[in-house]
């Protein structure tokens, strides 16, 4: 009977280091990339900005464009519940919205755009090499889809946010479609840590 318990304790144990740790996250764990480093842009209001600028906060970036008819509200307003979720801690949290479309994301408009879901939400933009090469630190696809006129175009883009603690670290990659009690749980444990 010992050697059968034995046994058991034995397979039981091999099936659990199997399975290894639970995530901790809900969202995609990025920590160990090492790309994701940082940004020269400028925001709604015309200051120039990089990821140190909001050191000390865990940032959430959305790359997409005001002329979106569905993903980027929707993710936008995803990330408005979440500030709700988070109450006090929201404080520490700064959302970021980069356009993937320069052409058109004039200053003006994303400061309406941005104000629209949140007043502390930020619009950020750069000329066409600036946003190149932040979608290429970051990893972001997108790609222009002629309109009925040239001015009617739509941006295919990558549809997830992402998340940067508040070392200034690429952590997390959040799906869309994300609940927001999920993505808030997330962000507070980052804020969490030491």
């Amino acid at each position: 009977m010992r050697f059968l318990t034995l046994l058991f304790v034995a397979l039981f144990s091999a099936l659990i280091a199997a399975c290894g740790p639970e995530p901790k996250f809900h969202a995609v764990d990025l920590s160990s990339v090492t790309w994701g480093k940082d940004f020269s842009l400028t925001d709604q209001n015309g200051k120039h900005r990089t990821l140190a600028d909001y050191r000390g906060k865990t940032v959430v970036i959305f790359f997409g464009y005001t002329q979106c008819p569905d993903v980027c509200p929707t993710n936008l307003s995803t990330l408005r519940d979440v500030v709700t979720t988070l109450g006090a801690d929201a404080d520490r949290v700064q959302m970021l919205f980069v356009t993937v479309d320069p052409e058109r994301d004039t200053q003006e408009l994303l400061a309406q755009y941005v104000a629209a879901f949140h007043p502390r939400f930020i619009g950020l933009y750069g000329d066409a090499a600036a946003t190149v090469a932040t979608a290429k630190e970051f990893k972001v696809f997108y790609v222009k889809q002629p309109g009925r006129t040239p001015s009617t175009y739509t941006v295919d883009h990558t549809a997830g946010s992402y998340v940067i603690d508040p070392h200034g670290k690429l952590r997390l990659y959040i799906k869309h479609g994300e609940t927001p009690a999920r993505i808030a749980d997330d962000l507070k444990l980052l804020l969490a840590e030491p």
